[in-house]
């Protein structure tokens, strides 16, 4: 990370040491460091601060060792003389030589010299420029640029939710702010298209980092970013500006007029600027309502009227272009609810998105019409229902809401519990009641399960694990794939290609989605009839400049795009260092050397202690432990012989490649193999 990270908690007092030890930590440091600070156990390829040395990261070696003798000591006192040096009469020669290489390999992105970052200079008056600085090739992270006439405006600012396989430990991602960093001075605003966290997630971390402008979108939006900006009171408060949909604003030289768009969230909002040349439309995300295929009266009027303007560039939702036709309509997904609601017998439990407000207060009204009691489970439902109260989208009885512990006073008929964890979350409410660790609910065969969300892609066994536990309860099931229950916030390709021909602006951008899902949505709209001339599929970082509003000019560099991550308290970029130590120790463990050597003779005080974190059960492999212990010791000594003073550092670099080679050679597998020495 470029910033430090947070302070360290203080080491426990624990010192015991024992020789085969698989629940302590063990922290030890040379008695002459003179260093404050609590010491790690330098990690094999990387730093080496621990015990016995203060030293950088070591570059890439050679990956095969000379297996001729080393050349004597120097007057310096460096190793060599008369030890023996043979690499070949070592174990694991070969499985060494393969691990070394193939640890050392430099990142892709380190062999090539670093090049400085990209800033074009202010564009002219005569140019319009659109920068996408995140969710043209991920879903989340979404921002995208858009500079005339010398100043700057931002389009949203989300955060990725993260993958423990791709990036472990790492909290969030968000989108590189280099570039309005370096132009803090020209950004006008943000505009927040609508209250998900890939659209509004980064706004704590990222706002002051380029001056925090002021923040325009709807009542809504503003109340989930005040609500949020809670849980970091460190952070900078928001500059929020409440609009109304339809308004029109002027911001520094610039008209900006929002109008509202349909999605799963209320107060969505599409935003257009106004330049010399046009209008720069960014719809967030969106989908049509329609009937049949055939979009309602005021989806017609709405886009009928943004089409008769000027449109320069037009920018658009992609996430279900690879979809084809029209997405179900949210008004069925209620209709089917309400109905479910009204006929079950028994206790109804609804599975939802947090976030799909409309929806939960659909269901809520729809239980206290039919005299049902709702109780609420999962933080994030809480939390939003809260919000939906606060700003007039739920208005029911106080009685309506009761508690999990109130449940055993009503029938189970009149019960209608509204959970997360649709998606099969470990920890989530649903997950927990049907695996029956829930403390208040527990399932009978007279329960009816709805699940209404679909399958997030990579949660497919995760929720599949979910229906499964859910069924050893003897319960009644009800899925998208059975029922419509739900309904995406995503217009499919149908839709998309529909309300780009309404909007027919001179240039268009598909965005907020995976490069297949832009590619897809290209495809579709050049299918349709536009040009493939007039269509960008851009890259995260693509500077993009319209001339005179009729020529089109990509830059070949691209301003810095690299996502920076949330890690803890830190905030930065992506090291990949880090990020493969973390998935190496998830993979094969670690393997932990510690041990005395008398400064003096260049022996070890005692046998080595050995700690190991997710390689060996080590009380099952006291064989593989007595002779690694054999070889440690037969290293310490061959490379310390000879050597005035003796060069723990490098002691802890053989100790590093001999033991690799001989687990690898052992178990097939490559532990992090981290020695800690202690000189006395």
């Amino acid at each position: 990370m470029t910033s430090a990270p947070a302070p360290a908690p203080a080491p426990g007092n624990n010192s015991r040491t024992p020789q085969n030890n698989e629940d302590h930590t063990i922290s030890s440091v040379h008695p002459s460091r003179n260093d404050s600070r609590s010491p790690r156990p330098p990690m094999r390829g990387g730093r080496s601060d621990g015990p016995g040395g203060n030293r950088g990261p070591r570059g890439p070696r050679p990956p095969f060792r000379n297996n001729g003798p080393r050349p004597p000591a120097s007057s310096n006192g460096r190793p060599g003389g008369a030890r023996s040096t043979n690499s070949s009469s070592r174990p694991g020669r070969v499985s060494r030589q393969i691990q070394r290489t193939l640890r050392r390999l430099p990142a892709p992105n380190s062999v090539a010299k670093k090049l400085a970052d990209y800033f074009p200079d202010i564009a002219p008056d005569n140019v319009v420029r659109v920068i996408p600085l995140g969710g043209v090739e991920e879903v989340g992270r979404n921002m995208i640029a858009v500079e005339t006439q010398g100043e700057i405006f931002v389009f949203d600012a989300g955060f990725q939710f993260t993958s423990e396989d791709t990036s472990p430990g790492v909290d969030y991602i968000l989108p590189n702010t280099k570039y309005l960093e370096h132009n803090a001075d020209r950004v006008k605003a943000v505009f927040i298209t609508h209250g998900h966290l890939d659209h509004i997630g980064a706004i704590p971390f990222i706002m002051n980092r380029f001056g925090n402008p002021p923040i325009y979108t709807q009542n809504l939006s503003a109340v989930m970013i005040q609500k949020r900006q809670e849980e970091y009171p460190d952070m900078p408060a928001p500059n929020l500006v409440v609009v109304e949909p339809g308004s029109t604003h002027t911001i520094g030289k610039t008209r900006v007029k929002f109008f509202p768009v349909t999605h799963s969230i209320p107060d969505s909002m599409g935003i257009a600027i106004e330049t010399p040349y046009g209008n720069v439309i960014a719809t967030g995300d969106l989908k049509l309502d329609h009937e049949n295929g055939i979009p309602v009266e005021h989806e017609q009027k709405k886009w009928g009227e943004l089409g008769a303007q000027k449109n320069l560039m037009f920018i658009a939702d992609s996430t279900n272009a690879e979809r084809d036709g029209f997405s179900i309509p949210e008004r069925r997904v209620t209709e089917t609810l309400e109905e479910i609601i009204k006929t079950v017998q028994g206790r109804l439990i609804i599975g939802t998105f947090a976030s799909q407000f409309d929806r939960m207060v659909h269901i809520i009204e729809s239980a206290e019409k039919y005299g049902k009691k709702i109780v609420t489970e999962g933080r994030s439902i809480k939390t939003n229902l809260e919000i939906a109260q606060q700003t007039g989208l739920l208005k029911i009885d106080k009685g309506t809401l009761i508690s999990s512990q109130d449940m055993a006073d009503y029938p189970p008929d009149k019960i209608v519990i509204l959970a997360t964890g649709a998606q099969g979350e470990e920890f989530a409410a649903l997950m927990r009641i049907a695996t029956k660790q829930h403390k208040f609910v527990q399932l009978t065969p007279r329960d009816t399960i709805v699940l209404s969300s679909s399958v997030i892609p990579g949660n497919e066994i995760s929720v599949q694990k979910l229906k499964d536990n859910l069924y050893r309860n003897g319960v009644t099931l009800i899925h998208y794939k059975s029922s419509d229950v739900h309904s995406t916030g995503h217009g499919n390709t149908g839709e998309l290609v529909w309300i780009n021909k309404q909007v027919n602006a001179t240039f268009f951008m598909p965005a907020y989605g995976y490069y297949s899902m832009t590619s897809c949505h290209a495809k579709a709209v050049e299918q349709s009839g536009r040009p493939r001339e007039s269509i960008i599929l851009a890259d995260n970082g693509m500077v993009i400049d319209m001339i005179d509003g009729e020529k089109l000019f990509i830059h070949k560099e691209k301003v810095p795009s690299a996502p920076l991550i949330v890690d803890g308290f830190a905030i930065g970029d992506m090291q990949e260092v880090v990020i493969r130590d973390r998935q190496a120790l998830s993979k094969d463990g670690m393997f932990v050397i510690i041990a005395t050597v008398n400064l003096k003779t260049g022996k070890l005080r005692k046998s080595p202690d050995i700690i190991s974190r997710g390689f060996i059960y080590l009380r099952e492999s006291q064989e593989l432990l007595n002779t690694a212990r054999l070889l440690i010791k037969k290293t310490v000594e061959d490379s310390t012989r000879n050597m005035n003073p003796v060069d723990l550092d490098f002691v802890k670099n053989e100790i590093s490649d001999v033991m690799a080679g001989y687990l690898f050679q052992k178990t097939n597998k490559a532990p992090m193999v981290i020695p800690v020495l202690i000189g006395v």
